[in-house]
């Protein structure tokens, strides 16, 4: 009898088809990179400066590149990339992993309105391959408590939500948080959804669940706190003071006598909150509320004065945390009504997220910037952030965004709310080219686009070192540990070349060689490890494949029935070429078949 299956996961067309990611390099751009001219907090000291001196000094910042914790509070190693945002993230893997603490993406909603030429069923595939390719990485790059928030609404939430149990494990589900959008029903619509759902979850919840932050107490909440005993510790609010009897020990269960005499055992079905032994230290310190007449039901006085603030639940209002109108009003304020974006996400939104899932210093990512809302909002509160965006908005809308925001000059959003004054920077990267290339023999050649430095960052990645060339020895590009260096070169090694550099390496350390080809016999060299490239790494990756985008245009199209072929009579014939019906059917191109057909 055959072994059952007995997990529970969610399948579809082509869901073990999975691209084989070349970890492309990042590329800067310093002409796109900014920083800003001071550091918050020395404005002052700077102007007090003379001129001279102030230049100086400002050049100086402006030239930093890394800032640590305990140095300032601002950062300047921020990272907005462009490009692909797959091929970011596997870019991103080595140096990130395990480092990013709060991850928030708004993935297109696949509104079905771009996948007119699929069989029903396959848009829901070809967005859950590409999605669940990327969630893969996200969660690897993940700190063991950190958590990642993706807003979605009803066209793929739930699909979403098996996968995401999938791939993070059902018991690191938190919550779906409900997002009130709207502020009004669709007029167009007898039924119209008001919300967006962003589900969450913690990449280990045992780690995670006690690191989530609460929410400052909002002004509703603090108009519950009242003072009518004239308590010195101030307002106070009456809680329950029983719990459930399922783990309840015996000294639960006891009578308290009120003020006025009244007996009050444990109502039918419960027990007292803590032991009695307790309790009497909470009544002689006053904490024991029995109404203004002394004869009520015991309950605890909890004070505004010793809470840090207040938990957070699932149902956000538009009140609370902004809505769509809000959003596209702080987008106009900053581009003009010109330059709209047309699904941006309120600062208000973001804010809270990164609030509860993070503390200052922290990184955040967004692989879906858009409109770069995420990096503002965490920005503004002294967070470090990477965001990566594939589209030209990337520079008509994120960029001058952030120089706004860095300058000073955006007081929209968050801004007044958390007293932003301006500071930081940004770095701007390109997702490097292919390492590998077709020559116009059709042979694959390195690319002439890499010069030295970039082909060693690269065959790094590829070879799982870290990058970190050694300026006064040229052989260590890179390491993987403290004895284990890599060296990259297109040149010939010969018998002298490589007894040479075994001499230096010696006996207590290793070297991986990377060259164009080699004549020696390499075995002889206990220290050295010697591969030819490209050779060597070929089959490691897809290479030359720019382009893992979840657009329309870069997915395979179903076949058309008008197209025509012969049959062995030379008959022209029609293909019935399906996806998901019949059983002798013609499956087509691949999921990651992205070249489109002849």
């Amino acid at each position: 009898m055959a072994k059952s299956n007995t997990r529970l996961e969610l399948t579809w067309i082509g869901k073990e088809n999975r691209p084989k990611l070349e970890p492309r390099i990042l590329v800067e751009d310093p002409e796109k990179s900014y920083h800003a001219t001071f550091r918050r907090g020395r404005e002052e000291e700077l102007t007090a400066k003379s001129a001279e001196n102030a230049e100086n000094e400002i050049e100086s910042l402006r030239s930093m590149r890394s800032m640590r914790l305990n140095e300032s509070p601002d950062f300047f190693d921020n990272r907005l990339i462009f490009g692909d945002n797959l091929l970011a993230l596997k870019a991103l893997e080595q140096e990130f992993t395990g480092k990013i603490k709060c991850i928030y993406i708004d993935p297109p909603y696949n509104t079905g309105s771009a996948f007119t030429h699929y069989d029903d069923g396959v848009e829901h595939s070809i967005w859950l391959s590409l999605m669940r390719d990327r969630l893969e990485i996200l969660r690897r790059l993940l700190t063991e408590d950190g958590s990642i928030w993706v807003n979605l609404d009803d066209n793929e939430a739930h699909y979403c939500k098996v996968l995401m149990d999938e791939v993070f494990g059902r018991a690191n589900f938190v919550a779906n948080v409900v997002w009130q959008k709207r502020t009004s029903p669709d007029n167009r619509l007898r039924l119209g959804d008001a919300h967006d759902s962003i589900l969450v979850y913690f990449k280990n919840s045992s780690s995670g669940k006690t690191t989530l932050n609460q929410l400052p107490v909002s002004d509703s909440r603090a108009n519950d706190f009242r003072n009518p005993d004239d308590d010195p510790r101030g307002p106070w609010a009456s809680t329950d003071f029983t719990g459930m009897t399922g783990h309840a020990t015996p000294s639960q269960f006891y009578t308290i006598v009120s003020p006025s005499g009244r007996k009050y055992p444990p109502p039918e079905g419960r027990c007292w909150a803590i032991a009695e032994e307790n309790f009497k230290k909470l009544l002689a310190d006053n904490r024991v509320w029995f109404g203004k007449s002394g004869n009520s039901r015991p309950r605890l006085k909890r004070f505004i004065s010793e809470m840090d603030g207040q938990n957070a639940w699932t149902w956000w209002a538009n009140n609370e945390v902004g809505h769509n109108q809000e959003a596209k009003k702080e987008i106009v304020s900053l581009f003009g009504a010109d330059n709209p974006f047309d699904t941006p996400k309120p600062e208000r939104l973001i804010h809270r997220i990164v609030l509860i899932a993070t503390n200052p210093g922290d990184w955040v990512l967004d692989s879906f910037a858009g409109s770069g809302t995420t990096g503002a909002v965490a920005h503004k509160m002294g967070r470090r952030w990477i965001m990566v965006e594939l589209g030209e908005h990337c520079h008509t809308h994120i960029i001058p965004r952030m120089k706004k925001v860095i300058d000073g000059d955006d007081q929209g959003g968050i801004s007044k709310a958390v007293n932003w004054k301006g500071g930081g920077g940004f770095r701007y990267y390109k997702v490097g080219p292919s390492l590998i290339v077709k020559d116009e023999w059709e042979n694959p050649v390195i690319n002439p686009d890499f010069n030295a430095a970039m082909l060693a960052e690269a065959m790094c990645k590829l070879e799982g070192f870290t990058f970190e060339p050694n300026a006064d020895i040229y052989w260590q590009q890179g390491r993987s540990s403290e004895t284990d260096f890599i060296y990259v070169t297109t040149q010939i090694m010969t018998k002298e070349m490589l007894t040479k550099i075994s001499d230096e390496v010696g006996p207590n350390r290793s070297l991986l060689i990377c060259c164009g080809a080699y004549r020696a016999d390499v075995t002889q060299f206990e220290n050295l490890t010697v591969k030819k490239i490209p050779k060597a790494v070929l089959k490691k990756c897809e290479w030359g494949h720019d382009d893992y985008s979840l657009e329309i245009k870069n997915l395979p199209v179903k076949i058309e029935e008008d197209l025509t072929a012969k049959n062995a009579k030379g008959e022209e014939k029609r293909p019935a070429r399906r996806f998901g019906k019949g059983k002798n059917r013609d499956t087509g191109p691949t999921l990651f078949d992205m070249g489109g057909l002849e």
